[in-house]
């Protein structure tokens, strides 16, 4: 069974991501360290106790389409309730409408143990946050009003529709419409798939946040406009009124997070007597609805990279409790009579370390992204613009190589597991499967990578990505001259990874410069890794500078996986042309 491990979580937070630092300088006004001592315990607590006894249940009997409602698994809704109850949703909510307004770092602290605890319930609230955070910045003041405090509250739920049957990735392609009403208000006709919590039993109304186009929009993405669309219209006093005509017409059946529904939205179809064409909003200015999703979405990365992270932290705790406990063989470091506990044997014990360095890294990673948010909110001028940089470098590394993590880390989970791990009883190959999900959805992790390479190396000028390489420098550098035992080649590992980043940072800013962009596109997957196993193993060092008791782990880090970034950095360099030449074995057509 999963326990939250709210000391990780804590440290990582105070001297990895800088939470402790911020908190001594009065960055946050009055929130003191006992606070989000006393914060993080509870929703360890609640995570532990509450959410993760409902997983498997969840996973075993997962969401029910009847008619055109959907029925959550027993005890899901109750739960929900609970969590609403005891203030979750609005934890870094804004404080105008009824919101905690406490730090993006500890809201995502919250959603990796929800996560952990059970992926399918931790996604549902990750978009109804995302959808208060779209709507407090881009939303009309009367749109606020209405919607805002109870989407805050968690009392009614948000959604992200984007996805069309021909439009995933490429939303140029999307044709769902919006024609005006005349009365300020649109009618929505279209169809979405993939559409998390798209309907559901927990809350009385679910608030849909659309992507469409307008009657005389221009092509391309440059003509979709964001639309509010609430399953139920709501009147001026807040109560429901009439069903809106926007209805699920199926359910998914999915290799993961079975629990969450992943429905087909139908827009404007008339069902059930419904007035046709579904009732909504304008978010925003006409036309430029995707600046005010990605306003969603980039929060959504963030928490999807939270995922990542929950899943292996589960899959390793699962493996090491399995491996002190399953028996086989002998083994020299066993003193014991009998078969030796598993974990005794080297191979073993390389995948179980392997697993926690890999999640520790994703988890500094992650939090520092969160880090450098809310930084960007609090601070003006330079300060807030080089955070807001930082955030957006990090994001990428944040969704990508956490989601990536969480697929590598819970595959090694079922190597442990053995046989037993293919078997579904032991709940290794659950998480496998809820995994797998993670690099996909909010944009996938090549999507990602191309971000990484296109849009956040030019930061600054093309300097901010180089003063982050700096600062990680510094830290080996600490290492260096620490007086600590037992870094072994940890400061040298770091400085080879550095300057491996450098040369491939460099060569792909060059490469964009000359407008050679397929040759750096080539090469962006393996630079986020790369980078991301740069970054992670400073992040590991700066942890272990700090206490003794994580030294081991980094340098096992350091000098078992961190040479990887070598290989990464040589297929950045040189793998463009055997890619071009190789890829046209592939195309038929």
């Amino acid at each position: 069974m999963y326990r939250a491990p709210v000391e990780d979580i804590a440290f990582t937070l105070k001297h990895v991501a800088g939470l402790k630092p911020a908190l001594d300088a009065g960055t946050f006004g009055d929130l003191s360290e006992d606070l989000v001592d006393a914060v993080l315990g509870e929703a360890g607590r609640f995570a532990t106790e509450e959410v993760a006894p409902l997983y498997k249940i969840g996973d075993e009997q997962g969401a029910v389409l009847k008619g055109a409602a959907v029925t959550t698994p027993p005890g899901w809704k109750d739960l929900y309730r609970r969590w609403i109850d005891g203030g979750w949703n609005a934890l870094s909510g804004p404080e105008e409408y009824g919101g905690q307004a406490l730090p993006t770092m500890l809201g995502v602290a919250a959603l990796e143990m929800w996560n952990s605890a059970a992926m399918a319930f931790g996604i549902g609230p990750t978009l109804t946050m995302g959808a208060v955070e779209a709507l407090d910045k881009h939303a009309s003041e009367d749109l606020k009003a209405k919607y805002l405090a109870k989407l805050v509250s968690g009392e009614w739920m948000g959604t992200m529709n984007l996805t069309e049957p021909q439009a995933g990735s490429d939303l140029n392609a999307l044709r769902a419409r919006a024609e005006p009403a005349g009365d300020g208000t649109y009618r929505i006709f279209g169809q979405k798939i993939f559409i998390t919590y798209g309907e559901h039993d927990f809350t009385d109304n679910i608030i849909h946040l659309v992507l469409a186009r307008l009657p005389d929009a221009p092509a391309g993405t440059r003509g979709i406009s964001l639309f509010l669309v609430p399953k139920f219209l709501v009147g001026d006093d807040g109560s429901l009124g009439a069903r809106n005509d926007v209805f699920c017409s199926g359910l998914e059946q999915k290799l993961g997070i079975h629990a969450s529904p992943t429905c087909t939205m139908i827009y404007g179809d008339g069902f059930e007597g419904a007035k046709p064409g579904a009732i909504g909003w304008l978010i925003g200015e006409e036309n430029k609805g995707l600046a005010c999703m990605f306003t969603m979405m980039n929060n959504a990365r963030l928490c999807v990279g939270m995922q990542g992270v929950a899943v292996a932290e589960a899959a390793t705790q699962k493996a090491i409790a399995y491996a002190n406990d399953r028996r086989q063989g002998k083994a020299a470091s066993y003193a014991g009579t009998g078969m030796a506990p598993i974990v005794h044997h080297p191979d073993v014990q390389r995948n179980l370390l392997t697993m926690k360095a890999l999640t520790q890294t994703a988890r500094a990673i992650s939090y520092c992204c969160a880090h450098a948010i809310d930084l960007a909110r609090v601070s003006a001028g330079d300060e807030a613009a080089h955070w807001r940089d930082r955030a957006n470098l990090l994001t990428p590394l944040a969704k990508a190589f956490s989601t990536d993590v969480g697929v590598d880390v819970a595959s090694l989970g079922v190597q442990v597991h053995g046989g037993m791990g293919f078997i579904e009883e032991t709940g290794a190959a659950a998480l496998y499967r809820d995994a797998r999900i993670a690099p996909i959805y909010e944009g996938t992790n090549g999507i990602q990578a191309i971000d990484l390479v296109m849009r956040k190396l030019p930061l600054g000028g093309g300097e901010h990505v180089h003063g982050f390489i700096n600062e990680l420098a510094a830290v080996a550098g600490a290492v260096r001259t620490s007086n600590l035992q037992g870094f072994g080649r940890t400061a040298g590992a770091l400085d080879a990874a550095l300057a491996d980043l450098t040369q491939a940072t460099r060569f792909l800013q060059k490469l964009t410069a000359d407008g050679r962009l397929d040759e750096a596109l080539a090469g962006a997957t393996p630079y986020l890794r790369l980078t991301s196993l740069a970054a992670g193993g400073a992040y590991l060092a700066q942890g272990a500078l700090v206490d003794q008791g994580r030294i081991a782990l980094c340098r096992f880090f350091a000098e078992n996986l961190l040479g990887e970034v070598s290989a990464l950095r040589a297929r950045v360099i040189d793998g463009a042309e055997s890619l071009a030449a190789a890829s046209k074995t592939l195309i038929s057509a």
